[in-house]
């Protein structure tokens, strides 16, 4: 299978080893129950949705690459490329940031608001 969007295949594999990397970190403390304020902590749930959001978002990532629609000479091709990796990066930015000072949760609309303009131009450019 050829890859199509080759800068999502790349950045698709950079999140999932950041993911592995953040995880293995952040991993190293779980075992204290008062890590970072204990198991249902805010702070510590929000830490591990980055983690997985880079995981999971890497995945999409990979799943554009391969993906033969939107064309990427395609307008809606460059820009729902664009948009799925920042959208991806972003996430888990968010996510670590919201963990360090809660008020950042705020900013979660610049990821939610790229990753649903990268769906809806996926769709837009795909062929039916």
């Amino acid at each position: 299978m050829p890859v199509t969007h080759v800068i999502n295949w790349y950045a698709g594999w950079g999140m999932i080893l950041a993911a592995f990397g953040t995880g293995a970190a952040v991993g190293l403390f779980f075992h204290r129950d008062d890590f970072w304020g204990g198991y249902a902590s805010f702070r510590r749930r929000i830490v591990r949705l980055g983690h997985i959001a880079l995981a999971a978002l890497g995945m999409i990532n990979l799943l554009y690459a391969l993906s033969p629609w939107p064309a990427v000479e395609a307008w809606q091709g460059v820009w729902a490329g664009r948009l799925w990796i920042v959208g991806g990066i972003s996430m888990a930015v968010v996510c670590f940031l919201s963990g360090w000072r809660e008020a950042l949760r705020h900013l979660f609309a610049v990821p939610v608001a790229a990753l649903c303009a990268a769906v809806v131009l996926t769709l837009i450019g795909g062929k039916g």
